[in-house]
């Protein structure tokens, strides 16, 4: 297993981090606990949850699968989805952050959560007091790193600025959406992690299972899958080449003696600023063969091969400013300035 720097922090996290949103929700608790077994077993030291995963159920597996190796675990938390009826138990208000960190601690049983991600954006609270409540929790003990999931480039970079400006504490990770499928991300929200120095931990590396070798290029839907529940399963923002990029996918994984998961996950591994994939299990087989996706290189044709058959055309205003490097060069040639 590789370790790498979150961001530009000093924290080592494992490639793979054990996504544990099916704990409580298909996976029962002495399974779960298994897992966790094989995930330290693999090298994984790294494990996500959110407070509103199987209704809580989540934190709660996770905490005590994890008694008594606290110190060996990166643990990792998200709060924003509605935690009860009462009109501000939801959100990322200061009312509502002070409240779920401690119910948080309670379930998982630990002083302190290692990174706290705001999980969703929150359009009704402004931004600063959302920052000064999370660095004030990091002041307290209470909370060890900050983070965000699902922002736009720009609230990010307002986000960055604020802490900046305020000496706040400033994100040291961003959770993104990313696989082969859905590369949006690539587009703005990469280039600013880069530039800011903000570890990149990658939510549905598997395109929420169309990535595992299950589904045939076609098929959005597959008995005793998440397509089939209808939960989880973010086919509304597969590329348009989906069905091309899995056709692809298919086709190494056979020539590479590889699952089309680990190769998937792999393939989001060795894309540029990448910190860590989230893979979940709801069963220990599942755990087995995405576990089983760090530790190795994909060879650099098949690595050519994924990214063309995956790649997004770009958006303006990059599709129009991609090559204007080459306008401002031509500026040497031009006969006026030679003479």
């Amino acid at each position: 297993m590789e370790y790498r720097q979150l961001g530009r922090t000093g924290l080592k996290v494992s490639e793979i981090c054990l996504g544990t949103m099916t704990f409580g929700h298909g996976t029962e608790e002495q399974e779960a606990v298994r897992i966790v077994d094989l995930a330290f077993d693999a090298g994984v030291n790294f494990f996500d949850t959110a407070n509103a995963y199987a209704d809580s159920a989540s934190e709660t597996i996770l905490g005590n699968a994890l008694k008594g190796r606290r110190r060996n675990a990166v643990v990792a938390t998200k709060f924003f989805n509605p935690m009860g009826t009462d009109v501000n138990s939801s959100g990322t208000s200061r009312f509502h952050i002070m409240h779920t960190v401690e119910d948080s601690l309670r379930r998982l049983q630990m002083d302190y959560i290692d990174v706290l991600y705001i999980h969703h954006v929150d359009t009704q609270t402004p931004l600063d007091e959302t920052l000064r409540a999370l660095d004030d929790l990091v002041r307290q003990g209470k909370v060890r790193y900050t983070a965000c999931s699902n922002f736009e480039a720009w609230r990010l970079m307002e986000a960055m600025w604020l802490s900046d400006h305020n000496g706040w504490e400033r994100f040291a990770a961003y959770q993104p959406q990313y696989s082969l499928v859905v590369r949006d991300i690539e587009q703005e929200i990469i280039p600013v992690c880069e530039l800011k120095g903000i570890g990149v931990v990658v939510w549905s590396p598997l395109g929420g299972g169309f990535l595992t070798g299950k589904y045939k290029p076609g098929e959005r839907t597959h008995g005793g899958t998440r397509s089939e529940e209808g939960w989880a399963f973010p086919q509304s923002y597969f590329a348009a080449n989906a069905d091309q990029t899995l056709a692809t996918l298919l086709e190494v994984a056979a020539e590479l003696d590889r699952t089309p998961a680990q190769v998937a996950t792999r393939w989001v591994l060795e894309q540029p600023v990448i910190t860590s994939a989230i893979v979940g299990a709801r069963t220990l087989g599942h755990a087995q063969d995405n576990f089983m996706a760090g530790g190795w290189t994909l060879p650099a044709e098949a690595l050519r091969r994924l990214n063309e058959v995956s790649h997004l055309p770009d958006r303006y205003p990059k599709s129009m400013e991609a090559n204007m490097h080459e306008r401002r060069n031509a500026a040497v040639e031009m006969g006026s300035l030679q003479a």
